[in-house]
């Protein structure tokens, strides 16, 4: 999940930015517009999930859903995961896109959170590697390069700063990850970033540059891809998936973790 801010533990919901008059938080309606963009420029397909409505031992109403997407198998965008926590009495409105290439292929991964807790908002926007970077220079300049002027952008915006996660949460992401804490109009203000990366990340889903694919093909990319998605979704590194168990419990955490790391459904599941 490697968010760039944790589940709350239970309690008094802090004072936090109201909502706007159509009653969609600003860290909601930041991941919306990103989902949307993507589905639009995708043939995805949504597929049904035991979490449709995800629900806690604590309390009686729902406190958030996943949504699931697959690509048709051939390559460009495998499949999209979303998981929405909002939980008003903690104070918690969070959401997590994460858009994956298929495994034998090059696409990087796209990642958007957005969040509002403790009151503030905080995100975390990248395409996650492939490839070594630093041995791949083709797919560092054609994959990476287009994203260096929005990059900058975002380190001119008022009102950000920067996040803080483990030096081995950052080990899996590029170093053209942005991820921040915001007040209200830093957050509305990197929208149009997070709506540069999808654009390009779209472009390489639609023609991936050849050079760039050939450097990929170089390693053993499902093995790699495998490992990478399992320390982006381990308990031992990302400290919120303990939180996450606080909040839903261990059999629905450990289902969440699962689609992301494979992207796909167990049979059970499936037939939920």
């Amino acid at each position: 999940m490697t968010s760039p801010a944790s589940v709350p533990p239970p309690g008094p919901a802090p004072d936090a930015p109201g909502a706007a008059a159509d009653g969609v938080s600003p860290a909601a309606r930041l991941s919306r517009s990103v989902l949307d963009a993507l589905l639009a420029g995708t043939e995805l397909q949504e597929r049904p999930t035991p979490w449709s409505v995800l629900t806690t031992p604590a309390a009686p109403d729902p406190v958030g859903a996943v949504r699931y997407f697959r690509g048709d198998g051939q390559g460009g965008v495998d499949a999209v995961v979303t998981v929405s926590l909002v939980v008003p009495a903690f104070g918690l409105d969070s959401h997590m896109l994460f858009a994956f290439g298929a495994a034998d292929g090059p696409l990087p991964h796209f990642t958007l959170d957005s969040v509002q807790a403790g009151g503030g908002y905080a995100f975390h926007l990248d395409l996650v590697q492939r490839v070594d970077l630093a041995v791949s220079p083709s797919y560092a300049d054609l994959v990476y390069g287009p994203l260096t002027a929005p990059f900058a952008r975002a380190s001119e915006i008022p009102g950000l700063t920067p996040a803080a996660i483990s030096p081995r949460q950052r080990s899996l992401m590029s170093p053209w990850m942005l991820v921040h804490r915001a007040d209200e109009s830093a957050l509305r203000a990197i929208t149009p970033i997070a709506e540069e990366y999808l654009r390009h990340w779209l472009e390489l889903a639609r023609a991936f540059p050849a050079d760039a694919a050939a450097e990929a093909k170089e390693g053993d990319a499902p093995l790699r891809d495998r490992r990478l998605r399992q320390a982006l979704f381990s308990r031992e590194i990302d400290p919120v998936w303990a939180q996450v168990d606080r909040l839903l419990g261990p059999d629905a955490t450990d289902g969440l973790r699962g689609l992301l790391t494979t992207g796909r459904l167990t049979d059970e599941e499936a037939g939920a």
